[in-house]
């Protein structure tokens, strides 16, 4: 799963362009999901008097609500981009004004105050209302969603890369860069997505079918536990591949 965020103020094109993004990357026939933090401090879609505001408030953990046309699920709680994205299985993810990830940005801006304000390492491309008075910034490609989206998801194709973890530098760094580090690197062409030794890993862990990303020393670990009790039973031989469910009652 590809995914990128779409940062810019209000009214900087941040909607139009994410809109027409979709559009396109759906016109060359990916799944595409979409993720809109709301910077809005009394934002819920649950008000108080409802009967799921009733449930949620009586303790329920989960609740959801179903209608002729969707299903809502509600949780009391704000989940970090992780949990979020554990529900999601599209070929590309569109985040909206959401900063807390390590994911390839697009800037949408007015002027260029508002890119300085925003522009990283992180960031391949900026859209926007700015588009229709600058080409480049920076080394950065500014390109008009409205009048040339087909360039700008060129780029996407191009640029962004299955989701790295969200480890930090003390937790890992086993390839030589924090997560934010070497997606940089990507992005600049200095390093591939397989630089990330995850991809290398011998042993794997999955709860409820989500699988779970862990650090080399976590996986050491577990590996060699499962391994020191697997290899003293019968019918175990070197190279074997071996699967354990666990289930709880």
């Amino acid at each position: 799963m590809k995914v990128f965020s779409v940062r810019g103020i209000t009214q900087s094109g941040k909607t139009t362009t994410i809109e027409n993004i979709i559009k396109e990357l759906k016109k060359r026939r990916y799944s595409v999901g979409s993720v809109k933090d709301i910077h809005f401090e009394e934002f819920a879609i649950d008000q108080e008097g409802t009967n799921t505001y009733r449930h949620r408030r009586a303790g329920s953990e989960l609740v959801t609500a179903r209608g002729h046309y969707e299903t809502d699920i509600l949780f009391p709680e704000k989940l970090n981009v992780e949990e979020i994205l554990r529900f999601y299985n599209q070929d590309f993810v569109v985040l909206e004004g959401v900063e807390d990830t390590n994911a390839p940005k697009i800037i949408t801006a007015h002027d260029v105050k508002e890119v300085e304000e925003r522009i990283d390492g992180t960031v391949f491309a900026i859209s926007g209302r700015i588009a229709n008075t600058l080409q480049e910034y920076k080394g950065v490609p500014v390109i008009n969603a409205m009048s040339d989206v087909e360039k700008l998801v060129d780029l996407i194709e191009e640029k962004v890369y299955e989701k790295l973890p969200e480890f930090s530098g003390e937790c890992c760094c086993a390839c030589g860069y924090s997560c934010r580090e070497l997606g940089i690197k990507i992005l600049k062409g200095e390093a591939k997505r397989e630089d990330c030794i995850l991809g290398e890993e011998n042993i794997k862990l999955s709860i409820n079918q989500q699988e779970i990303s862990m650090v080399p020393f976590v996986q050491k670990i577990l590996y060699n536990a499962v391994m020191g009790v697997v290899a003293e039973l019968e019918g175990y031989h070197k190279g074997s591949n071996i699967q354990i469910k666990v289930g709880e009652r």
